[in-house]
């Protein structure tokens, strides 16, 4: 299908998103009021593209009910209802709202507009095709290829993970309904947007307006074509249509190349792209090959010049992965025979390539000086506190310190033990001895890491007070070793410590 087939978008005019927005805050369509209203259950059930439980908590007439059956639930209203909440005649002429019914008594969004909570408590909205509003792709009423969709998990991740330094230029490649840029116009003096579909272009116009946001530059283009060679920036941002696939029927999710190849021409394409300490931080999927290592694969794709921090979040054998978009798109409430279709063909692209699965993760680079630039690629598919952006951050000035400092510097530096950090003794009840320590974060990736009673020992007494050193002249005492042979085998302990964010360099 063609964009032809979707419904008209709103104008872009500031004064009549002005208008709207004072209103709809006025009547308390935000994330908070909606909590509010529908009470949490019928709140988690929205982002499960479940609507009943949110249609029972809104029969009343409030303005808050009338907004939400209005712009999440899709449904017509009453002209008589909307024209005591919203400015009518303005939302009518500027297309947000259309007349339908019998002799046009009802109004109808154009749009979803989702109430959406910025880091800092601002009362944002995201504007997205109808049907996608709630619940990111499984919300999607039509599968046109056109279609912007609104907040998934993808967009919160990345949002989330995103490095939040005040910066003079960021840029979001594949923009779609404006999340990323909208997040940006908080700490980027200019922001560009790019996109593929000029549809996601005017709905990203529209929430950066709709939100009192700044407007960015907006340009149309694949990738990095819409950006000139002579410009660079501080931070680069992308949510891609980053779906492995036979081809590219969605344009939402299907990147249109072959296997990995669009994450990987973004992935390289952002080094000469980015300012020195800049950072470029992208989701993407990438194939498990048979007789390929991943964390090769993707060690390749780094630019020159550029360290990295690769997290495998997730990885789906090739059925799992073909199931899961094909659900996406709705294929399984079609044809059978027609989704049978679709999901061997998928397979046969797979077995083509000898892909056995699919691995999902965040990559983050950064644009570095250094002789020697440090690519980390690792596997951590456990629980994360978002949002993780100073510690995305924090890792890089980590790196930098770690490469700064040979072993006789780190013996001479002092350190602290991180916040919120816990030990755990695993052993047989009763022993005198644990077998083993594990020191455990609370915060940020949640890390945990197994260390030895030298270890253990050391980070307990971390306070920034004695060198690393000296705490280690001091543990040699006590337990009866060889200072110097203590010295020698300690900082590859010391090492990773700090590398994990257990110990953090102290301020002297």
């Amino acid at each position: 299908m063609s964009n032809a087939t979707l419904s008209p978008l709103p104008s872009a005019d500031h004064e009549v998103s002005a208008r709207l927005r004072e209103a709809l805050l006025a009547a308390s369509f935000t994330a908070d009021g909606l909590l509010d209203l529908l009470g949490a259950p019928a709140y988690a059930a929205l982002a499960r593209s479940e609507t009943v439980p949110a249609l029972r908590a809104t029969r009343g007439d409030t303005p808050l009910e009338t907004l939400v059956r209005l712009f999440l639930l899709q449904q017509p209203v009453p002209h008589a209802r909307v024209e005591g909440v919203l400015p009518v005649h303005a939302c009518v002429a500027g297309g947000w709202l259309i007349r339908v019914g019998d002799a046009g008594g009802d109004l109808a969004a154009t749009v979803d507009v989702r109430p959406y909570g910025g880091p800092d408590g601002e009362d944002w909205f995201i504007v997205s095709d109808l049907g996608c509003a709630v619940g990111g792709a499984g919300g999607i009423g039509n599968r046109d290829e056109g279609v912007v969709l609104g907040v998934g998990g993808a967009s919160t991740t990345l949002a989330g993970i995103t490095v939040r330094t005040p910066v003079a230029s960021a840029l979001d490649l594949g923009t779609g309904s404006g999340i990323q840029a909208l997040h940006a116009s908080r700490h980027a003096t200019r922001v560009t947007a790019t996109d593929l579909n000029p549809r996601a272009l005017h709905i990203t116009a529209l929430t950066l307006a709709l939100s009192g946001a700044p407007a960015a530059d907006l340009r149309e283009g694949s990738l990095f074509e819409p950006v000139r060679d002579d410009e660079s920036y501080d931070l680069i941002v992308s949510n891609p249509p980053f779906v492995i696939s036979p081809g590219a029927r969605l344009t939402y999710r299907d990147g249109g190349m072959g296997g990995d190849d669009l994450c990987r021409s973004l992935v390289q394409g952002a080094g000469e792209r980015l300012n020195e300490g800049g950072f470029a931080q992208f989701l993407a999927n990438w194939q498990h090959v048979e007789g390929e290592d991943w964390q090769d694969r993707i060690r390749s794709w780094v630019p020159r010049g550029c360290d990295a921090w690769i997290v495998q979040r997730e990885v789906q054998d090739v059925t799992q992965y073909a199931e899961l978009w094909l659900r996406d798109a709705g294929d399984h409430r079609g044809d059978p025979a027609e989704y049978q279709a679709r999901y061997d063909a998928w397979l046969d692209e797979f077995e083509a390539r000898k892909v056995k699965a699919v691995g999902f993760g965040w990559i983050t680079l950064r644009r570095t000086s250094a002789a020697e630039p440090v690519i980390t690629a690792e596997e951590w598919p456990h629980p994360v506190e978002q949002p993780l952006g100073d510690t995305v951050r924090a890792h890089f000035e980590r790196l930098d310190y770690l490469r700064g400092h040979d072993d006789a510097a780190l013996l001479a530096g002092h350190f602290r033990l991180a916040g919120e950090i816990v030990q755990e003794q695993v052993g047989l009840p009763g022993a005198e001895d644990p077998e083993h320590v594990v020191l455990r974060q609370n915060r940020g990736m949640r890390r945990a890491t197994k260390v030895d009673t030298v270890g253990a020992g050391f980070a307990g007494v971390c306070d920034g007070t004695l060198s690393a050193g000296r705490i280690l002249d001091a543990i040699a005492q006590l337990v009866g070793e060889d200072p110097v042979l203590l010295r020698d085998r300690t900082p590859a302990q010391i090492r990773l410590l700090v590398e994990q964010g257990f110990l953090e360099p102290a301020p002297r």
